[in-house]
């Protein structure tokens, strides 16, 4: 019985989530046509029949989510971890930041950045305001806002997606189980405020964690999330994925979510053929991002609006890019990969 009301308290609370989410998009985006309807997006109409295949899609990630969570690869706890009254405390501010958001769109302004900003320590395509963001990824206003900003954005599902990564990392991770498991070593790779820190440290209560991101303020942000959770504190670095501070086959996993599509392609190989680099012969690659053309092209049209909506400039190359062959082009072996809703994942070994 007890299981039985965790699964409906978790789908409950997803399907709370998800309205929140809709309603947010329907008020801000009606506000828009009204106040200033020169900034909204020209988008592609979107057939009951998508709408009706997206819920569907998203229903089974849920479902798949409750049961990973059932069959014990992570504690039910993580399907209910957020900072509920922190967001809550910081919704007000998601909607006041909205003015300057349209007027960035207005203006095309999509690298106003904050002035102490130094161009020389960062990539010349991460100084720009990805999703039209106020300050880009380079203050600690935009590290506070970004998580709920997601939750928003994709209905809730944002934590269920990142937890995809899980059992084919805890899966693979196996190969080492001659070593106690806190000899083995993670980075997540453009870690952000450390959300998948936490799915991981779920997972793998006794592993080295590292995680690794451009933003020191977004570092900070993780660093305050993540000093919640019992046990060792996962370690945080600032550098850049194309360039990994770690020595040659020095870590045993690796994930990376949501960063592919903010890269143009060679930095996408780059990052690619270092994190191959750093993990140890029989070491695992897990990757997670947007959906893309190729293996779901029924969602083209959804794809086609977050591109329209959003500054993301590398986003079209990103869908119609072959992952696949980056993949073994870096020298990884071994690749699969499977869609949950809105999310791709890839999983790859470095050959032995």
């Amino acid at each position: 019985m007890s299981d039985q009301l965790t699964k409906l308290a978790y789908h409950t609370l997803q399907q709370g989530k998800s309205l929140v989410g809709l309603a947010h998009k329907e008020v801000s985006s009606r506000l828009m046509d009204l106040l200033s309807p020169e900034v909204s997006a020209r988008t592609v109409p979107v057939p009951p029949a998508l709408l009706a295949m997206l819920q569907a899609s998203m229903n089974r990630l849920l479902d798949r989510d409750w049961q990973e969570a059932e069959q014990g690869l992570y504690p039910a706890s993580l399907l209910f971890d957020a900072p509920w009254f922190d967001w809550a405390s910081r919704y007000p501010l998601v909607w006041l930041d909205i003015p300057a958001t349209w007027n960035r769109r207005r203006e095309r302004k999509v690298r106003d950045l904050p002035q102490n900003v130094d161009p020389a320590a960062y990539p010349e395509y991460y100084l720009q305001n990805f999703h039209h963001q106020t300050d880009g990824y380079l203050s600690d206003h935009s590290a506070a806002l970004y998580d709920l900003q997601v939750e928003l954005l994709f209905n809730g599902t944002a934590d269920p997606m990142r937890r995809r990564v899980l059992r084919p990392l805890v899966q693979a991770l196996k190969s080492f189980g001659d070593r106690p498991p806190g000899c083995l070593r993670v980075l997540d790779v453009a870690t952000g405020t450390g959300r998948t820190l936490r799915q991981l440290r779920g997972a793998l209560p006794e592993a080295q964690l590292i995680g690794l991101d451009l933003s020191t303020a977004y570092l900070r942000q993780a660093n305050r999330w993540l000093a919640e959770l019992p046990g060792e504190l996962p370690q945080l670095i600032q550098g850049n994925a194309e360039a990994l501070p770690f020595a040659e086959a020095s870590l045993q996993g690796a994930t990376c979510v949501f960063l592919l599509h903010e890269l143009p392609g060679s930095a996408r190989q780059a990052v690619l053929n270092e994190i191959q680099r750093v993990l140890e012969p029989g070491g695992v690659l897990v990757l997670a991002d947007s959906v893309q053309l190729n293996d779901s092209p029924e969602f083209a049209v959804p794809m086609e609006n977050f591109r329209r909506v959003f500054h993301e400039p590398y986003f079209r190359h990103y869908i119609e890019d072959d992952i696949d062959a980056r993949l073994t082009e870096a020298g990884f072996e071994a690749i699969a990969a499977e869609s949950h809703f809105m999310t791709r994942v890839w999983t790859a070994r470095k050959p032995l």
